[in-house]
């Protein structure tokens, strides 16, 4: 578990290489919905994605010996281009291993930030096997996309910003993937406002963490054929423990659910999101019963989208 206290501290570190993202409203959407929506704005975050908070928060706390030697991870783009950001800054060498079908646009992302390339197949097994390869053979600091809790303590401060700014909250909705976002957002939320409640949403189609809640014990996704780039790796083993415990359930979302809640974020908000970030919508769309007259906070993960590839 990581502690309010850390995610304080990770915020002072983190606090000027970050921006502290906006809060939108749109009042077509609240009167769709029956609901209050706060949406986060981390799309217009650096790099991109709310990931610059973690990948900061870990590089920072990395000595001068380990940043020389280099860093290394594996991502499908957010978390890639925002480590090469926070490390490059501090005149590391970062390399990320990164599936053969990432969105091209994330690959052109994390080489304008500095970061160098590993190809690996498009399977869980696959990134960690060339990762692990990498790191034993250099001695790069591997920094994980969310099995860490220097991640998941960085990755808590979006929560905790948008509970400063909007205390009224009823509910928080995050995209959920490995879960560093999720599990933060938990650490925060619920020690600022015990009563809130706090869902994760992912697809239909990479759903692992919904079904490892359910069963108890955490799973490997059966598939990860989904336009949500961001979500398709597995549950974290230390975010999974942290989820079951305090998390108030799971929403899972069909393709089309997504595209056409990214499409009316696009149409109403004016802003450039990515599909993972269009999940939160299509969870409160879907559970309009549940989420009737409530104040809810939505977590906008990003905005890196390949604009010659729309899902519409």
């Amino acid at each position: 578990m990581v502690s309010f206290q850390e995610i304080i501290r990770s915020h002072h570190r983190i606090d000027k290489f970050i921006h502290r993202s906006k809060v939108l409203t749109n009042q077509s959407l609240d009167d769709l919905t029956g609901a209050n929506l706060y949406f986060k704005c981390e799309n217009f975050q650096k790099a991109g994605a709310f990931k610059i908070r973690g990948a900061t928060n870990a590089v920072e706390q990395l000595s001068a010996k380990e940043i020389e030697k280099g860093v290394a991870t594996a991502s499908s783009g957010n978390h890639g281009a925002a480590l090469a950001m926070a490390a490059t800054r501090r005149g590391g060498k970062v390399t990320v291993v990164m599936p053969d079908n990432s969105s091209p646009k994330k690959v052109e992302n994390v080489k304008r930030n500095g970061g160098e390339i590993i190809w690996c197949r498009p399977l869980q097994e696959s990134r960690e096997k060339v990762l692990n390869k990498f790191v034993q053979e250099t001695g790069a600091a591997m920094i994980h996309p969310y099995n860490d809790e220097r991640i998941i303590a960085g990755q808590g401060t979006v929560a905790m910003e948008l509970l400063e700014d909007q205390p009224d909250l009823d509910v928080i909705i995050t995209p959920l993937s490995g879960g560093g976002l999720l599990s933060g957002t938990l650490c925060a939320a619920k020690i600022m406002k015990p009563n809130i409640k706090v869902y994760g949403a992912e697809p239909e189609e990479a759903d692992d963490a919904y079904r490892s809640f359910k069963a108890g014990i955490r799973l490997a996704n059966k598939t990860t054929n989904t336009i949500c780039d961001g979500l398709r790796a597995q549950i974290g083993v230390i975010n999974f423990p942290i989820i079951q415990e305090m998390v108030d359930g799971i929403f899972t979302l069909s393709e089309q659910e997504i595209i056409d809640s990214m499409r009316m974020i696009w149409e109403r908000l004016k802003i450039v999101v990515e599909p993972s970030s269009a999940i939160v919508l299509a969870a409160v769309m879907k559970n309009l019963r549940l989420f009737k007259n409530k104040n809810i906070g939505l977590i906008l993960s990003g905005g890196n989208v390949d604009l010659d590839d729309l899902p519409w």
